[in-house]
């Protein structure tokens, strides 16, 4: 296999990575943006907090793994991508350790008060780090102050421009919409059509922000549609994204929620490939200078690390994706309360 081959089968991984950690991380962000909206009593919010319960911990393997990857394969970008967001990333890590102490420390004590610190908790956690998620992918999308040396000149303020946030604002809405779904597959009664009658107002809110951010990213991303204009098969892309965003109030009015869950995840996972088309082949880009920008041949390991790390990734990606097939399976179905509750 080339360098060049390797390279971009690295490239891939890492989006397969990336992609898996949305779809999956995402409905549990979802579930906290809902939950002090969606349950009304404590049982409710144990109910809420249960189902995502067994699973969260697990997906945020797909995050680390990504970050292990990109510093194997793609050292000087893991470098420069985790320097220029390095406040961001603090609080996104902030905030998904306050996600896990919400869940872990909501039922310890019993008091109305101590339960309502830690609900607005696992709220405030899970919507800071679905918002500092989108803006990390506005401001790459966009382009950043890199200068000599891959060096990030820009601060924290600059990153919080209107095109990020807008991005944003849409992951939010997204992951909102997604885990909604999921939750509708997991409860029952009361609940459960609580859950359905906010579906149709979250679709609403993400199809406008995904129509908004569309305009916004034709009007000031314009090199986010060259890969598509010399490439037209890349078409087939954004296509099949508004066919999955259009296809699941479809699903919902049909009754097939699981259905609905599975377009939702395949918007999540065309959005991450419309991300990556745009940003091919850099993985940042200078507005200060394009020859500052980083992208995969400036950035990659030596051929030899490459393809050693390919061996190892056929190892242990099948064990990522093993572990988390057999633990949705052990743990589909409806959420009930028991001793272990949160």
């Amino acid at each position: 296999m080339s360098y060049e081959t390797v390279t971009f089968v690295w490239f891939v991984l890492l989006g397969v990575l990336l992609c898996g950690y949305t779809i999956l991380d995402g409905f549990d962000l979802g579930v906290g943006i809902l939950h002090p909206f969606i349950a009304k009593t404590d049982e409710e919010r144990r109910l809420v907090m249960n189902s995502i319960g067994p699973l969260w911990d697990g997906n945020e393997v797909w995050l680390v793994t990504f970050g292990g990857a990109l510093f194997a394969a793609f050292p000087v970008a893991y470098a420069t991508v985790f320097s220029s967001f390095y406040l961001a990333f603090y609080l996104l890590l902030t905030c998904l350790i306050g996600r896990a102490v919400s869940l872990e420390f909501r039922s310890k004590v019993h008091s109305h008060t101590w339960r309502r610190l830690w609900d607005m908790g696992f709220f405030l956690s899970s919507t800071c780090a679905a918002l500092l998620l989108g803006i990390a992918g506005g401001n790459v999308m966009q382009g950043m102050e890199l200068g000599p040396m891959y060096h990030y000149e820009g601060r924290l303020l600059s990153q919080l421009t209107w095109y990020p946030l807008l991005v944003g604002t849409l992951t939010v809405s997204l992951f909102a919409l997604h885990g909604a779904i999921f939750l509708y597959l997991k409860t029952e009664h009361e609940l459960q059509q609580r859950v359905r009658a906010a579906i149709t107002p979250l679709f609403y809110v993400f199809a406008g922000m995904y129509s908004l951010v569309t305009f916004a990213t034709w009007w000031h991303v314009p090199h986010a549609t060259e890969n598509i204009a010399n490439y037209p098969i890349l078409w087939v892309v954004p296509i099949l994204n508004a066919l999955a965003v259009l296809n699941i109030p479809r699903a919902m009015h049909l009754g097939k929620p699981a259905y609905a869950f599975f377009s939702s995840a395949m918007v999540i996972l065309a959005l991450a490939s419309l991300f990556s088309v745009a940003i091919f082949p850099n993985f940042m880009l200078s507005t200060i200078d394009p020859s500052y920008s980083i992208t995969l041949d400036n950035a990659r390991s030596s051929e030899s690390t490459l393809n050693i790390m390919l061996i190892i990734a056929g190892i242990g990606m099948p064990c990522v994706i093993s572990y988390t097939v057999i633990i949705y399976w052990i743990f589909h179905g409806k959420v009930r309360l028991d001793t272990n509750s949160y």
